[in-house]
């Protein structure tokens, strides 16, 4: 079982920065991928951000390019994900997932077996 935590959500302004945090617990792992994905009111879930554990490469929506950077700590098996120049349609309950399997799609909720509670990020216009 992996177990994990977010935090660093909040209310910002459209321009601001936020960080969110993940930490991962519980089984160990040196592979997979770490997924963010984000949730907004009346929508579906919809991918972020992904790591892939191993090789430290990184993915990211469309949407989110150029503004999210996703970065890892291995000691800590945590990840962090800087948002710069949000947007009020970065507004969401973000999420942080976790799969051992690199053999399936990375941008696919449906392929995560592991997730965190979630975090509010609101982008005030």
């Amino acid at each position: 079982q992996v177990q994990l935590v977010e935090s660093g959500g909040g209310l910002v302004q459209a321009g601001a920065v936020l960080r969110l945090s993940c930490a991962a617990s519980g089984r160990t792992f040196s592979s997979g991928y770490m997924a963010w994905f984000r949730q907004a009111p009346g929508k579906e879930r919809e991918f972020v951000s992904a790591i892939r554990w191993s090789t430290g490469s990184t993915y990211y929506t469309d949407s989110v390019k150029g503004r999210f950077t996703l970065s890892r700590d291995n000691a800590k098996n945590a990840v962090y994900l800087q948002m710069n120049s949000l947007k009020p349609e970065d507004t969401a309950v973000y999420y942080c997932a976790f799969r051992f399997s690199v053999f399936t799609s990375y941008y696919n909720p449906s392929n995560y077996p592991y997730w965190g509670q979630g975090t509010q990020v609101t982008v005030a216009a």
